[in-house]
């Protein structure tokens, strides 16, 4: 009598799966951040992002057009979807710019406190009550985000409050995201601002032409594999796993960019830098948590009322 194997929970195998591309996912982005500040040294910001797109787009069209043809590029908000691609163009050059100033691992970290803004100003939008719990962790975030830029007596230099600047639009640009994906495909917008943003840097490309020596023109063109590989595989992450689940890995990509910077540049964060980047990560991580704990509540509220109610108070 042979013995039935065990059932395969598939929910935890696409669990598994998603967290696997994610990290994928995540180490070209740390690949990314990393070839970009080798190419901020001495690239034009548009010429730079130009041939990111360049690349971006044709990979993604390689990858994509096969599965979806024509549907790829469908879209019911077509303005929400290049207010996307302007606020893209607007994340990459600010990026490139910080890039020039700041090691990799340090705006990697500050980046990460984008997802703690994004959780505040989604909750805010949709009127729902933010937590003090919650409020704490952007605080906490933001303390950590100090430690590592460590503004000087010159608080308003531009170099000190780029960072910031980008981490407020990035914020917007992945709220708009989330709106975008109610009704479109993550490939559609994908391309939509792929295609968008290579539009918008071809407009100012004749003032920003340089040329190049070939090494420079592959490491902008690995810029655009690492892009449109990393946002492929982002994408069909999510499709295989929630973000409750997922967000908390994207934190691996600032020690997988630490480790950029020290193999490319030989540099590690100092002390003060150091505490900063494990403040913004663990407030990230625990302001997950906390959002995800919020929402199963709220999802037993909505199934059972009075699951909430005090054993004593009920009757």
């Amino acid at each position: 009598m042979s013995s039935a194997s065990p059932p395969v929970d598939r929910r935890v195998t696409s669990e598994t799966t998603g967290i696997a591309l994610l990290v994928a996912a995540v180490v070209c982005f740390g690949a990314l951040d990393t070839t970009g500040k080798i190419a901020a040294a001495s690239v034009p910001v548009v010429l730079a992002i130009w041939v990111r797109y360049l690349v971006q787009n044709v990979l993604s069209l390689a990858l994509m057009w096969p599965r979806h043809g024509r549907a790829l590029f469908r879209t019911a908000q077509p303005g929400g979807q290049l207010l996307r691609a302007v606020l893209l163009v607007g994340c990459n050059g600010l990026a490139f710019l910080c890039l020039r100033t700041m090691h990799v691992g340090e705006f990697t970290a500050v980046m990460m406190l984008t997802p703690l803004l994004m959780a505040v100003v989604a909750a805010l939008g949709l009127g729902e009550r933010v937590s003090p719990l919650r409020w704490l962790c952007l605080l906490g975030g933001f303390i950590g985000t100090l430690l590592v830029i460590r503004p000087g007596r010159e608080v308003l230099a531009l170099a000190t409050l780029m960072p910031l600047v980008l981490v407020v639009i990035s914020a917007a640009f992945q709220v708009l995201t989330r709106t975008l994906a109610r009704t479109d495909l993550p490939e559609t917008t994908h391309v939509w601002s792929g295609i968008g943003g290579l539009l918008l840097t071809s407009l100012a490309l004749p003032w920003a032409w340089q040329t190049q020596p070939p090494s420079m023109w592959l490491l902008m063109g690995l810029m655009g594999v690492f892009g449109g590989v990393g946002h492929y595989l982002l994408a069909l992450a999510y499709s295989r796993a929630g973000v409750a689940t997922l967000t908390p890995f994207l934190y691996l990509q600032v020690p997988i960019a630490t480790f950029g910077g020290w193999l490319v540049f030989a540099h590690l964060p100092d002390g003060l830098a150091l505490a900063g980047i494990l403040v913004v990560c663990g407030c990230g991580v625990f302001g997950t948590w906390l959002v995800a704990r919020e929402q199963r509540a709220a999802r037993r509220l909505e199934r059972d009322p009075a699951a909430l109610v005090p054993a004593g108070e009920a009757g």
